[in-house]
């Protein structure tokens, strides 16, 4: 509980800061990063939030149904997600005349999932009924945002899987999501510094 109230402190100081410095979206460097970005995805049913933080480097978080394979067996449940991610490629996209606005673009990210056990739908896991059970590693994803808002994410990773009362392992992370962005994105023209 600790550990969540002090990055809800740090998140809201971090905005606080922002706003009260009169940092703007071109004084902060986030030229063609959505400042704010609210998703309903509909394939895996959730909601998830990502926020742009600096140049090119946005953190997100969400909540849906999600899926777990490692050495150790399965588990399907609602899941948290929060990643971290840095988008490597939207000044080659501007330069091929292609769509960046709501974050499209390709990025490397610092994944975390955790499964939860009284959401927990279905598992194959040995151990205690009321484990957690919680991803930890690396991704690379593709995100596309296209005009009607309708989005698209994939994520390919490996991870190591640690959980209460269960054996430890490592496993492959994957991640697909489709939905609907419900927040105004930017203007698909691109901008130039």
């Amino acid at each position: 509980m600790n550990k969540i109230l002090f990055f809800l402190l740090v998140l809201v100081g971090l905005t606080v800061q922002s706003q009260s410095y009169g940092v703007t979206e071109k004084g902060f460097g986030i030229v063609n990063l959505e400042r704010h970005q609210f998703r309903f995805d509909l394939l895996s049913p959730g909601i998830s939030y990502e926020l742009g933080l600096f140049k090119n480097v946005s953190a997100s978080g969400g909540l849906g149904l999600g899926y777990a394979t490692y050495e150790e067996g399965y588990a399907v449940g609602v899941t948290l997600h929060t990643r971290v991610r840095y988008y490597h490629n939207f000044n080659r996209r501007i330069r091929n005349n292609k769509n960046v606005s709501g974050n499209s673009g390709d990025y490397f990210g610092a994944a975390r999932s955790i499964f939860f056990s009284q959401g927990r739908l279905a598992s194959n896991i040995e151990g205690p009924d009321d484990f957690n059970l919680g991803v930890f590693g690396a991704v690379y994803g593709i995100q596309r945002t296209y005009p009607k808002g309708f989005n698209f994410n994939l994520e390919l990773g490996a991870g190591y899987y640690r959980g209460d009362g269960v054996p430890n392992g490592y496993g492959p992370l994957v991640n697909f999501t489709f939905g609907w962005v419900a927040t105004k994105r930017k203007s698909r023209k691109p901008v130039f510094e």
